[in-house]
């Protein structure tokens, strides 16, 4: 009888011990799993979108530099290789504290070229000293108060400028002319105004 007990005994264990093995197995492949998808989930990456830099403000490409909203009428203007001629003007003219000012201002920027255009000796004149009060005259002659892009100018309207004159506008064939000057890049938006650039330099009747 007791040895009978004890060959079922035997029998016993042989089957369990596999299916013991087999269960201890398959408890350390779901802690592994779970440890693995937690792991997944806690390094997840960065939201891309949140970690990018701010975009650039979008400007307009002036004399081989871009202006942009940014920067204010002169911080704008000085980068300009096509107007070094107008910017040496306001610094002359004292200038540069207004134009950088809270404003706003249109601004019917002249460039290099058009300068010299104009009678020889008329642009060393005006930067002289003793010319400043002149110089003045004809810089805050391109200055209207105001920001006024394109689509504002209508064809026959006059615009009053600081210096105390009018402009007359003439829009024809989607093309500005602002005092007899060519508008060639419209909407150069600054800080504190809005710059057309001209291809002629606008001389005040009362010079």
């Amino acid at each position: 009888m007791k040895k009978t007990l004890t060959t079922a005994a035997l029998a016993l264990l042989t089957v369990a011990a596999p299916l013991a093995l087999s269960s201890c197995g398959d408890n350390k492949t779901a802690e592994t799993t779970t440890t693995t998808e937690t792991a997944t989930v806690t390094e997840a990456p960065m939201d891309s979108a949140a970690a990018a830099p701010a975009p650039a403000p979008a400007g307009v490409l002036v004399g081989g530099a871009m202006m942009t909203p940014d920067k204010d009428i002169v911080d704008n203007a000085v980068n300009s290789k096509d107007h070094t001629t107008v910017v040496a003007a306001v610094k002359a003219a004292g200038l540069v504290e207004t134009l950088k000012g809270a404003g706003p201002f249109t601004v019917f920027a002249p460039t290099n070229a058009a300068f010299e255009a104009l009678p020889a000796g008329t642009v060393d004149g005006l930067l002289k000293p003793e010319s400043k009060a002149k110089l003045t005259k004809v810089l805050t002659y391109h200055v209207v108060p105001g920001a006024l892009k394109a689509a504002d100018l209508t064809d026959g309207q006059e615009l009053t400028t600081v210096e105390g004159e009018k402009l007359k506008v003439s829009v024809k064939d989607g093309k500005v002319m602002v005092g007899g000057a060519t508008v060639t890049i419209p909407d150069v938006v600054s800080s504190n105004g809005v710059t057309h650039v001209v291809d002629k330099v606008l001389l005040p009747a009362k010079l």
